[in-house]
């Protein structure tokens, strides 16, 4: 059996070396740099896997030194992962102002007009596609601004011309501070997804024991599906069992919708709500979503409209500290925004400050499912947010209000940050009991 760690809060030793704390592993072969070489991310491997550091190979912190991180190195840390990211994926992507990452030379537009779109191509602006979210009933239109126009300097210019029209940069949203980590081997499915089945919008789920007798439906908003390491754990939390080990709703039927397709350049808010699209028609009434990324107003529509059809979001509000600032979709109005504990219900240190805070559950010392087989140490709030989402499923509550004051009768309550308090406070699978030592 494979045993290895995984913390979800990857410090790199010595802040001096400008290391990012969560390059997205793998990629396609257009990435270069620490996130191209980092092949195998930090899943699959035999001990502590190093993370790839201007092309050298450098520690991860231990948890002691995470737990001794202060708020202003997380938030420095942050700062340079994002700008790492956009370093090496100078081809497809851009940052906004506040560095974060976009994609390059391209604007966003909900449901345009017709007569604003001809006012857009008559200003120089042209069509890249338009992508048709059935699901949501909603038009994402994306357009390139005229050659050497800065694309921030191009939003504007198209909001002056088209004052009720909306339109913005298409942000990256990455895993809640866990590596991407793309894997080989096939990736899971079978099976019938009927009657009510979770959704999950993340990497790509790969195959293992623990979805054995599990109906997965996979679909990817990036090319097609692949395995990854973030997207297995993440799924395995939610329905896997094997043996001793057991998610919050073992043998729920699976919807995965893959927006990264292996590269982290990927993970858009135009691939987001194209997955959450495709999930509303599959009839998915709870989704999980523990990625991170800045407000945007095509994902802000694209949570409004899965909460208008009674589609419950649950989200982790990310891991670079209380000095970041509050990520999205956790910090939207009605989603279920979930922090982490460790085993002895103490909040993560590295937990993310959002607009709202509604349960914790446990996020550290559990073990979680790798691409293939065996089994990693998962830490951070990636992996609480998996928990709250399938004990909803477990509720089988048909009204989301019902569902959710139901789940807040059943939170424990404890020192600190937690919301309504300790949710599936059992759910966690020990390391041990996997053969993790």
């Amino acid at each position: 059996m494979r045993a290895s760690k995984l913390f979800c809060l990857g410090l790199f030793a010595g802040l001096a070396t400008g290391a990012s704390p969560q390059l997205l592993g793998g990629g396609g072969g257009a990435l270069t740099g620490p996130v191209g070489n980092l092949t195998q991310g930090l899943l699959g491997s035999q001990g502590a896997a190093p993370a790839v550091v201007g092309g050298l190979q450098s520690p991860l912190m231990s948890v002691g030194d995470t737990l001794r991180a202060t708020p202003a190195d997380l938030l420095s840390l942050r700062r340079e992962r994002l700008r790492t990211l956009v370093r090496d994926n100078r081809r497809v992507l851009d940052a906004d102002d506040a560095g974060n990452p976009v994609r390059r030379d391209e604007i966003v537009a909900i449901n345009l007009a017709p007569d604003a779109f001809a006012k857009a191509r008559a200003a120089g602006f042209t069509l890249v596609r338009t992508d048709m979210v059935a699901g949501l009933d909603m038009a994402a239109t994306v357009l390139a601004p005229p050659k050497g126009r800065p694309v921030r300097k191009a939003v504007k210019e198209l909001q002056a011309l088209d004052p009720g029209g909306s339109y913005s940069l298409d942000p990256i949203y990455e895993p809640a501070r866990a590596a991407l980590a793309p894997a080989g081997g096939p990736a899971a499915g079978g099976g019938s997804t009927g009657g009510a089945p979770l959704g999950l919008i993340d990497g790509g789920v790969g195959r293992h024991p623990a979805f054995d007798g599990v109906a997965i439906d996979q679909r990817g908003f990036a090319g097609d599906p692949r395995p990854s390491g973030h997207g297995t754990a993440v799924a395995s939390l939610m329905v896997g069992r094997a043996g001793a080990f057991h998610g919050a709703a073992p043998g729920t039927s699976l919807l995965v919708a893959d927006i990264y397709g292996g590269s982290p350049a990927n993970g858009s808010a135009t691939a987001i709500v194209r997955a959450m699209g495709w999930l509303a028609q599959r009839g998915a009434r709870i989704v999980n979503i523990s990625l991170v990324g800045p407000a945007n107003p095509l994902l802000a529509a694209g949570v409004k409209a899965l909460q208008a059809r009674g589609i419950v979001v649950v989200a982790a509000v990310g891991n670079d500290g209380p000095a970041a600032p509050p990520q999205y979709p956790a910090s939207y109005p009605g989603v279920v925004s979930v922090t982490g504990v460790d085993a002895k219900g103490k909040p993560l240190i590295e937990a993310g400050k959002p607009l709202h805070l509604d349960f914790a559950a446990p996020g550290a010392d559990i073990a979680g499912a790798v691409p293939g087989g065996g089994w990693e140490r998962l830490r951070g709030t990636s992996f609480a947010a998996p928990f709250v989402a399938g004990s909803l499923a477990r509720l089988n509550r048909s009204d989301p209000a019902a569902a959710i004051a139901a789940l807040a009768g059943e939170a424990k309550p404890t020192r600190g940050a937690v919301g309504k308090g300790v949710v599936c406070g059992d759910c966690g699978t020990p390391p041990k009991m996997v053969g993790i030592k």
